[in-house]
């Protein structure tokens, strides 16, 4: 399905509400003036709610569903309707909010 492309400056979250950010952008493609993020980025998870809990709060998270015909650098670009999954409860992540500008498919 098409999508908004998701870049640095995108409100990302884990299923606990954790605050999620990029480890790696693409300074090469900007929209809204800020670098696009590829499916090869895996993102930090800080402030998990699963804290104080016996199961170990999210960590990281890697994406498994992205761009299938946008590439950049020969990397399929992230979409706002891609899928994560969180090291190391398997959980996925929200895509809240993103630019409403540049869509891939």
């Amino acid at each position: 399905m098409p999508g908004y492309l998701l870049h640095v400056g995108a409100t990302v979250m884990c299923m606990h509400a954790g605050q999620a950010q990029p480890t790696v952008t693409n300074p090469r493609v900007k929209v809204s003036g800020q670098p696009i993020v590829t499916q090869a980025a895996s993102y930090m998870v800080a402030g998990c709610g699963l804290t104080g809990t016996p199961n170990p709060p999210c960590a990281t998270a890697q994406w498994i569903v992205a761009a299938t015909r946008v590439l950049s650098g020969g990397v399929p670009v992230l979409l706002q309707d891609s899928q994560a999954i969180c090291t190391p409860t398997g959980t996925g992540l929200n895509i809240l909010l993103t630019q409403m500008r540049a869509k891939g498919i």
